[in-house]
């Protein structure tokens, strides 16, 4: 959410911030609403102050036994009034909001400008393609030529999009699941949380999927909405809370299923895991003071690197250009792991840095140690990292050539020992 302060001290500003995520002005519209909702405020307040004086003049009249009729009609005139303006007050505020929860937040200063993946700025790569001395697969060929990954017997429950994983795979998933929480736990101090997968809409709309993106979730027949990413639930650990500035930054990290309707990805990766309906993430969040965020979205960037270097996937870091950042992000960095398969490096961590969007949404303040007034946070999320896709970058970076998998190093405490899985 945008604050209107700013919007009405910086108008031509936050118009070429919106310019550059592809957007037409919106600043006149917004001060019109304003002015106009803020006149029928200062009208309301002028009219109550005057029927207050008349209401207590009545009294006087009838104590002096004066006639009382004239201002009673008067009061009851501005009765009239008052309603009229209290009903435009809340019409002009609700459309007032509505555009601004419409609008996505602006890029920071340093993000690159560009209308779509393409404007994207490579920061730095890490680790070296293997040379491969056969033709490498795929995932979903090497995972169903194992026997262990199975799409079509999931498409008969479930239809699309969907993946059964067995045996060795299965135990895969947990263990890269407890691989990152360890890391992240244990080297970089966040707090493990086991949320809820269902949420409200107050949530949802807290961190920006309500209302433009209600079609990429899956909503229950109680109104409740599945979690597209932990960051959702993590995010509002803090809603509607003043925090101590002592207490700042919050950091936690959790290891949920994720549900999406991907209904803007109709024919993108529908063969394999890269792109489902349901799959598995270990998601950070920060809730951080504003002159930290810039350094924790560095730090949380490298807390999801290490779980890739330490696996010893090469991948690149992405700075992504203003067309590309999702809706509440004002920077993101995009991890992006090289997949032998595709020939190509496919995205598998985003973290960004929300700035004061979110917890403007959420009303989520800090009481700083020393001034008066409450101050916004800043939140910051990324994936640490989406497990699927690590999966998959596995089954491809250490496939064999009689079409086993190598199991990395760090791995082979979380899966017993094993060091290959086989048919």
């Amino acid at each position: 959410m945008h604050d209107l302060k700013s919007i009405r001290e910086a108008a031509a500003e936050f118009d070429r911030g919106l310019a550059r995520r592809g957007l037409p002005p919106h600043s006149e519209r917004i001060l019109a609403l304003d002015a106009d909702r803020r006149a029928a405020q200062t009208e309301l307040q002028e009219i109550q102050t005057k029927r207050n004086d008349l209401s207590r003049g009545i009294g006087i009249a009838k104590a002096k036994g004066a006639p009382v009729e004239a201002i009673m009609a008067e009061v009851a005139a501005m009765k009239d009034r008052m309603a009229v303006l209290e009903g435009d007050d809340r019409r002009i505020g609700e459309e007032l909001d509505a555009l601004l929860a419409a609008l996505p937040n602006l890029p920071a200063s340093e993000v690159p400008d560009g209308a779509d993946e393409h404007g994207n700025v490579e920061i730095r790569r890490w680790g070296d393609p293997r040379n491969f001395a056969f033709e490498a697969k795929q995932h979903f060929d090497l995972g169903e030529g194992l026997g262990l990954m199975d799409f079509g017997r999931a498409a008969k429950m479930s239809g699309a999009r969907f993946t059964v994983l067995k045996g060795q795979l299965a135990r895969l998933e947990r263990a890269l699941g407890n691989f990152m929480l360890d890391n992240h736990t244990l080297e970089f101090g966040y707090t493990e949380v086991v949320p809820p997968a269902l949420v409200n809409d107050a949530a949802v709309f807290g961190t920006g999927q309500l209302p433009k993106f209600s079609e990429d979730l899956f909503r229950t027949t109680d109104g409740r909405w599945l979690i597209p990413t932990a960051e959702v639930p993590l995010t509002n650990l803090t809603a509607d809370e003043i925090l101590d500035e002592a207490a700042l930054p919050l950091r936690w990290t959790a290891f949920t299923p994720c549900f999406r309707s991907e209904a803007g990805s109709a024919g993108r990766d529908t063969r394999g895991m890269i792109r489902q309906h349901q799959f598995s993430k270990v998601e950070m969040v920060s809730i951080a003071h504003p002159d930290q965020s810039e350094a924790e979205h560095e730090r949380m960037t490298k807390a999801a690197e290490t779980i890739l270097q330490k696996l010893k996937l090469p991948y690149r870091v992405m700075l992504l250009c203003s067309g590309d950042m999702g809706f509440t992000a004002r920077k993101t960095y995009d991890l992006e792991v090289w997949l032998p398969g595709q020939q190509a490096y496919r995205e598998i961590s985003s973290c960004s840095n929300c700035g004061d969007f979110q917890a403007r949404r959420m009303k989520t303040r800090f009481r700083p140690t020393e001034g008066k007034g409450n101050r916004i946070v800043h939140t910051l999320n990324g994936s640490g990292l989406a497990v699927g896709r690590t999966m998959v970058a596995i089954l491809e970076n250490y496939q064999q050539g009689n079409g086993t998998i190598e199991v990395p190093e760090a791995l082979r405490p979380y899966m017993g020992g094993a060091e290959i899985i086989g048919a």
